[in-house]
């Protein structure tokens, strides 16, 4: 047992504040989360229903790339989920195709524990894509979740939930510039803001949505990006990065992927990470100590 003062003492929000700092900034128990086939040697077909079925999460060192540990839902529901964002150890989990309706639990496997968000009052009509992502703002000591619904004629929702005070809240303001037909790809989740790759018409950018202000911005994306489907979003060195994987490298034997980071809301071009030719599949993204990431 322990004293009370020092119950009183680990129990303070400063001092779990402080230990969470000291984790973040050391990049102690850090982990990877990754969705995986039970046999890592064995090649996913992702046509293959069978092959979907088997697939598991799982968390891994981001140090050895060793498996630690299995995350089998919290509600021991057999139907496959997706991880939305991760956190100080709080994951966020809904359904693989998410709806409006689809229930989302913030979950900390450590301990075995979750709570699921109550069920939005604010929506009364149906939605053809729903984006989530979740994670921390500094800003305002919260934890956020952001919903992006749009229907099929362009109509846009956002809602932020915040774990503080376990509730949702309509964004009413959407700027002009969202309120057209436009496609959504990849996002990333970033010091309380939410990032989308989107494109409208030829014109790509990178769309932003900070969940404590609730102010919007877009940013264009550089000239040299035309297609999605060689192209992340993440954080390099604690700045939004881009990362494309299509233009050759000049150097023989050798294959490159472009990096852009978000500098006082411009892009700038960094040097490219040089790999091996026919070294990997794809790009995932950025780790923690701001290496890439491979498959």
């Amino acid at each position: 047992c322990t004293c009370k003062s020092w119950s009183d003492l680990i129990g303070s929000s400063s001092f779990v504040s402080t230990h969470l700092h000291r984790n973040v900034t050391i990049h102690a128990h850090v982990y990877l989360l990754c969705l995986h086939h039970p046999n890592f040697e064995r090649q996913n077909d992702n046509d293959d229903p069978y092959d979907i079925e088997e697939l598991q999460w799982s968390l891994f060192s981001n140090e050895t790339f060793e498996q630690f540990s299995n995350l089998s839902h919290p509600l021991e529901n057999t139907e496959h989920y997706r991880i939305y964002g991760s956190s100080n150890g709080l994951v966020c989990i809904s359904d693989e195709i998410m709806n409006f309706d689809s229930p989302i639990h913030i979950w900390n496997p450590s301990v075995r524990k979750f709570r699921t968000p109550p069920t939005s009052t604010n929506i009364n009509m149906k939605f053809s894509h729903v984006a989530l992502q979740f994670g921390f703002h500094p800003g305002v000591n919260d934890y956020k979740a952001v919903r992006m619904m749009r229907t099929n004629k362009g109509a846009l929702a956002v809602e932020v939930y915040s774990l503080r005070t376990d509730s949702w809240k309509m964004i009413e303001a959407i700027p002009p510039w969202l309120k057209c037909t436009w496609q959504h790809y990849k996002g990333t989740f970033f010091n309380g803001v939410a990032y989308h790759v989107i494109q409208k018409g030829p014109i790509f950018s990178v769309m932003s949505f900070d969940s404590g202000s609730e102010e919007f911005e877009e940013f264009i994306a550089p000239d040299a990006i035309f297609r999605p489907s060689e192209l992340c979003i993440g954080v390099y060195k604690e700045r939004i990065c881009l990362l494309l994987d299509f233009y050759p490298c000049d150097e023989e034997g050798m294959e490159k992927v472009d990096l852009w980071v978000l500098r006082e809301k411009q892009w700038k071009q960094l040097c490219p990470f040089i790999y091996p030719l026919d070294y990997y599949n794809r790009t995932i993204g950025i780790s923690i100590d701001n290496k890439i990431l491979m498959l």
